[in-house]
């Protein structure tokens, strides 16, 4: 696989942030749509999946392109201070200002709800949709249950609160304000208008996002080309030998379809 640490590039927001991008050109003979790798909450794009997907983009010659959000990986800011609305506008930037036509996002947890997003805001630029593990709404739908009582009252109180990360010794740091701005973005709550085709994978032991989020996206998109793919031992990390051998067979089999 590449080394996820080549010499990354930089694009500077009109606020001054800087936003750190890998990004490879596609074959002249390949006209087919460019694929966009959209992260995780407080992922980067050095990621194992992130780097399966470039593997298999250099290999059939698709553009690809990979960053990281305001706060993450090698872009400036502070984790904490981002928002899901600032990381969607970070996603349609780069977008805008790197890539040219038709793009293939695919999303990884938190980046699938930024993709369908992007979706949303930029229908004329989807040629298609992979979602892995995807996790729209997780802010209202989610990590409210997932607090305990005594957890809500610190967040009440101070403003924010820690979570433990099974990912990370270093604690997720919620912020009131972060889950306040993330409702401005929710799209469950009604039908998604985006008529590209969509891919999703979701394992049934996903402890972070249950596999049901899965069909709710199914239910409220209005494409009628929609697979599902469930996992019956998957995680939600999906980043198993098996589980990357499947997301490279989905976005490979969807970019064919494409061509």
């Amino acid at each position: 696989m590449d080394d996820p640490n080549a010499m990354s590039k930089t694009l500077c927001r009109e606020d001054g942030a800087t936003i750190a991008y890998y990004q490879i050109p596609g074959k002249q003979w390949n006209s087919s749509p460019g694929v966009v790798f959209l992260s995780g909450f407080k992922s980067d794009m050095t990621g194992l999946k992130a780097m399966a997907v470039e593997t298999l983009c250099k290999r059939l010659g698709h553009p690809f392109l990979r960053f990281d959000y305001f706060g993450h990986g090698q872009s400036s800011g502070k984790f904490e201070d981002g928002t899901i609305g600032r990381w969607t506008e970070d996603a349609i930037f780069v977008i805008d200002e790197l890539t040219d036509g038709p793009q293939v996002l695919v999303g990884s947890s938190m980046g699938g709800w930024i993709m369908l997003l992007v979706a949303l805001a930029r229908p004329e630029r989807i040629a298609g949709l992979v979602g892995l593990a995807a996790a729209p709404d997780f802010t209202e739908d989610l990590i409210p249950a997932a607090l305990s009582t005594e957890q809500m009252e610190t967040l009440a109180r101070d403003g924010e609160v820690a979570i433990p990360n099974c990912y990370d010794e270093e604690p997720y740091l919620i912020r009131k304000e972060f889950l306040e701005e993330a409702r401005e973005h929710l799209v469950l709550r009604n039908s998604i208008s985006i008529p590209a085709p969509i891919r999703l994978i979701h394992g049934m032991q996903d402890n972070d996002v249950p596999w049901r989020t899965g069909l709710k996206i199914a239910e409220k998109m209005d494409s009628d080309d929609i697979e599902m793919i469930y996992v019956k031992t998957g995680d939600h990390r999906l980043s198993g030998d098996q589980d990357i051998k499947r997301l490279k067979r989905t976005l490979s089999s969807l970019l064919e379809d494409l061509s």
